[in-house]
């Protein structure tokens, strides 16, 4: 299954999915931002009544591929509360320490939503990335960092939110340094038909009544349900990234594909 086209309206501004219906590029910005400030209390919650609580292991696996590196740059866009830069630095000193290289790696979080970011910052467990870990509000799809400014970019549960996930593919490889590393982390297709039914079932009948019963938001746990089914299968992502600029692009399925991890580099 792959995303439908997008249209373009009379006055020139495209027309994009969000979730099953269609809007304005600017339209969608701002509805994505209400939905986020609506869940960012609840984000991982949020999260774990998506992937039936086992996103935690794929994040895991998705940082050991990234396999950081003491010194090294991270950037994590739509970072929310900021777990997969936390992972990157406990991984860079790890690697480090086994290495005998006493070379800090720093990391970014950044979001376009000014209240996932708050409710990033305030977790206990920052503390102990005092000066290594910065969080800044900012467009995936226009970065405020200079060229080649990062060793890493990772994406987690936020592509599909972009108004044009092609442009923000693009800024991922502006910023990655020649030989960057880029892995997007997405909820994605299922491999098999019949299983793919079965968790459409569970979506579409489910997360939005746990949303209601748990955050009190029912309509935005309805749009995230339908903006999975939007994105593209993993094959035209794949394609979307190497049109972007990465090689060796590889897709790795989680739980049948319930979520994919599209790793590549920047050539």
């Amino acid at each position: 299954m792959s995303a439908e086209p997008e249209t373009e309206r009379p006055d020139g501004e495209r027309k994009v999915s969000f979730g099953f219906e269609e809007v304005t590029e600017s339209e969608k910005v701002a509805r994505v931002k209400g939905v986020f400030r609506s869940v960012a209390s609840r984000y991982d919650l949020m999260n774990d009544l998506m992937s039936a609580g086992v996103h935690r292991l794929w994040k895991h696996d998705a940082m050991n591929r990234v396999n950081p590196q003491p010194g090294e740059r991270h950037l994590d866009v739509a970072g929310g509360t900021g777990e997969l830069a936390r992972a990157f630095l406990e991984l860079a000193d790890k690697a480090g320490k086994r290495r005998g290289i006493d070379k800090p790696a720093t990391a970014i979080v950044s979001d376009i939503n000014d209240a996932m970011l708050e409710a990033g910052k305030a977790r206990a467990d920052n503390a102990k990335w005092e000066g290594r870990l910065d969080w800044v509000c900012a467009d995936g799809q226009n970065l405020p960092w200079a060229d080649n400014s990062f060793d890493v970019v990772t994406v987690s549960f936020g592509i599909r939110n972009f108004a044009d996930r092609v442009a923000g593919l693009k800024e991922f490889r502006r910023v990655l340094k020649p030989g960057g590393r880029l892995a997007v982390l997405e909820f994605s297709h299922m491999t098999a038909p019949a299983l793919q039914a079965a968790y459409d079932k569970y979506s579409f009948n489910v997360i939005p009544q746990l949303g209601s019963l748990v955050a009190g938001d029912k309509e935005s746990y309805q749009y995230l349900v339908e903006s999975i089914r939007k994105f593209p299968d993993q094959e035209t992502f794949r394609a979307e990234i190497e049109g972007a600029g990465f090689s060796n692009v590889s897709v790795t399925n989680y739980s049948g594909g319930i979520a994919a991890l599209h790793f590549g580099w920047a050539v």
